[in-house]
């Protein structure tokens, strides 16, 4: 990349969480292949974040390539209002098989918080069709749902980039977040403050949203799967519909190919995206039941009010079905399995570590909890000059690698990360 280019990137473009005034440094990448980035001087980098938890297989992967190539010679796009084809059909034809037979009814969008808006709206909607004004959804603290508006409302109000806008987000209900984490044994004590809000302000509720079992940008916490069993119970009690949001544990993440399968419990609706095309386009989906869907259809206004102008996309469609057809040989059962043993064996040495609080591993996440905030721009440094990509926040280093990472390439990034909590500089 010239000086220019790198001048322009500096003084023109906002990257995600990151400032216009002092940047956070940005390194150029000119190719991905495997479990590889490529930098403009040739050195490559060993990915240990899967590009935000969503290509699962890694880069440049030929059957997916295969399914781009395929679909773009006869359209990469057609609005959705009015018109259907194939991939959007096949696509929701395998979701509804991967997914508990009560949801099969799909609605497609094109990124993951906005498949948390859309289950918002839905049920808000579900609610004015049967005459009631619910508005307020109840959650938990640690959690985070995305950066539109109504995602925000749901994410922690205090613990979270959003804090900024608490006095404009609407205000929602939050309990405590269960404390029993996911290798522990459970406390009953963990359900009382979501019990007393239920309880409380059953009328006032439209809906329960909770990440299942792993609390992602929140703080990267496993929660223990009875809290998931208590909380449905409880929702099936009141009559509140129940959320799961699966955008970044979906398709194999935890060692499930869904987290809430950990627990056994079937939500009333379910938000899918980031490694549903494996990485490759922006692509999500929210299914519920046919009784929520027929009550909105069935109501005054007579249709759901929500249409992403890139619904249904046919190339992510269409990426998405191979992506599925690689899940399906259930290689990735295997590989997220191997993983997970190597992170036990690689990381949990480091819990007796001065700089470490708390070793976390579950299915295809590990999380090295620190004792200080991270120092993000000279960690980042450290990662790439030891040759792996590692994007810390906070006081957490967590990897979330591609399911086909070799058991070398996965040392390497642990030896990395081990190495960098000696280094005084590395942290504030």
């Amino acid at each position: 990349m010239s000086l220019s280019n790198i001048l322009f990137d500096y003084k023109h473009i906002w990257h995600p969480y990151s400032s216009m005034t002092k940047p956070l440094p940005c390194y150029s990448i000119i190719s991905a292949k495997g479990v590889y980035l490529t930098l403009e001087n040739g050195k490559k980098l060993i990915d240990g974040m899967s590009s935000w938890w969503s290509a699962i297989h890694g880069y440049n992967h030929p059957l997916l390539n295969r399914a781009l190539k395929k679909q773009i010679k006869n359209m990469s796009h057609i609005m959705f209002g009015g018109i259907t084809h194939s991939p959007a059909i096949s696509l929701c034809q395998k979701l509804i098989k991967l997914t508990p037979s009560k949801l099969d009814c799909i609605f497609l969008s094109d990124s993951g918080s906005i498949s948390i808006e859309v289950a918002m709206k839905m049920i808000i909607q579900y609610w004015n069709s049967l005459g009631q004004n619910r508005k307020k959804f109840l959650t938990i603290f640690n959690g985070y749902h995305g950066d539109t508006f109504g995602a925000m409302s749901i994410s922690d109000p205090n613990n979270s980039m959003h804090k900024i806008y608490n006095n404009v987000l609407p205000k929602n209900f939050f309990a405590e977040s269960p404390q029993s984490s996911f290798h522990s044994s459970w406390n009953e004590n963990d359900l009382i403050s979501f019990k007393k809000l239920i309880e409380k302000n059953e009328l006032k509720i439209a809906g329960v949203i909770l990440e299942p079992i792993v609390q992602g940008v929140g703080g990267m916490r496993f929660y223990h799967p009875i809290y998931l069993q208590k909380i449905k119970k409880l929702c099936d009690n009141h009559n509140i519909p129940l959320i799961f949001d699966e955008i970044a544990t979906g398709f194999g993440r935890t060692g499930k190919f869904f987290a809430f399968e950990h627990a056994n419990v079937v939500p009333d609706i379910l938000c899918l995206g980031k490694a549903m095309t494996g990485g490759t386009m922006t692509l999500a989906a929210t299914l519920t039941s046919r009784k929520i869907a027929n009550q909105i259809s069935n109501s005054k206004v007579g249709c759901f009010m929500h249409g992403p102008t890139y619904m249904g996309n046919p190339l992510a469609c269409a990426v998405a079905n191979a992506n599925i057809k690689i899940l399906q040989n259930n290689e990735w059962k295997k590989q997220v399995l191997k993983i997970e043993k190597q992170l036990y064996k690689n990381l949990f040495p480091l819990r007796k570590h001065f700089r470490v609080i708390n070793i976390r591993v579950l299915g295809a996440i590990g999380v090295v909890e620190c004792t200080q905030l991270i120092n993000i721009a000279c960690m980042q440094k450290f990662f790439v000059d030891n040759g792996v990509w590692i994007r810390p926040f906070k006081q957490l280093i967590y990897i979330v690698p591609p399911y086909i990472i070799s058991s070398r390439a996965l040392k390497k990034i642990t030896d990395v990360i081990t190495e960098a909590l000696n280094y005084k500089i590395l942290f504030i």
